[in-house]
């Protein structure tokens, strides 16, 4: 309870909470001059909200020579640890684990059933989305589709950024934040599958054909997955 507190408390500044947001979704290190010059705050104003969200463990901060001289300067980026805000208390990751693990135990079975109830996940998350704006969503522009995964990708927690090149047939897209990183950790193979599973269905349910790869891993210590995708538009 006392921890709760604190991040509420930590949390509970507008400007502070939205240099939180603008951090989460940099996908880099920030500087104390940065924030400032973002949020037009005096640097040791910007200073003194960074120090509270490390206090809070929700940045971790290391000091880093510029190759200039003078002073290293202190950079910032966002903590692994996982703060939760529960009222009352709720546990899914214990029933998580409860269901991952009853799953391996049914052996090739319980793994193609899990990957097959991720990708419906990822395809009914995605086409429901789309289809308030079009009946028919893979009609929709390439750009618009595109659009439609981001939103869809940052309301299920990824921190996405898709790299585009000017031939769009072979679109590089990087999830910066896994939501399933602690139970991925001791479950790799089944939860990076079940991962892999739902973006595709994300993706199939807008483009007519995709062939998706996986490229990097969060979990293996990358700064992101990172996957390509290969598509028909």
């Amino acid at each position: 309870m006392e921890e709760t507190l604190k991040v509420a408390n930590i949390l509970s500044d507008p400007t502070r909470y939205y240099i939180y947001q603008y951090i989460t979704r940099r996908h880099k290190d920030v500087s104390v001059v940065e924030v400032a010059e973002v949020f037009d705050i005096h640097p040791n104003v910007a200073r003194l909200h960074l120090s509270k969200l490390e206090e809070g463990h929700m940045l971790v901060s290391a000091t880093r020579k510029t190759g200039k001289g003078g002073r290293p300067s202190r950079l910032y980026r966002l903590s692994d640890e996982v703060i939760e805000l529960s009222f009352p208390n709720r546990d899914y990751q214990t029933l998580a684990r409860m269901a991952i693990e009853t799953m391996l135990s049914m052996g090739d079975a319980g793994s193609e059933a899990l990957f097959k109830t991720g990708e419906k996940y990822g395809r009914d998350l995605a086409y429901e989305y789309a289809k308030q704006i079009d009946e028919e969503p893979k009609n929709l522009s390439f750009d618009h589709k595109l659009a439609i995964l981001k939103e869809v990708s940052e309301k299920a927690g990824f921190s996405p950024e898709f790299v585009i090149p000017a031939h769009q047939a072979n679109v590089q897209f990087k999830v910066f934040n896994c939501p399933f990183k602690e139970i991925a950790s001791e479950h790799q193979e089944a939860v990076c599958g079940a991962h892999h599973a739902f973006i595709r269905g994300m993706f199939n349910a807008l483009f007519e054909s995709i062939e998706l790869h996986a490229e990097d891993n969060i979990i293996s210590g990358c700064p992101a997955c990172v996957y390509r995708v290969q598509m028909a538009h």
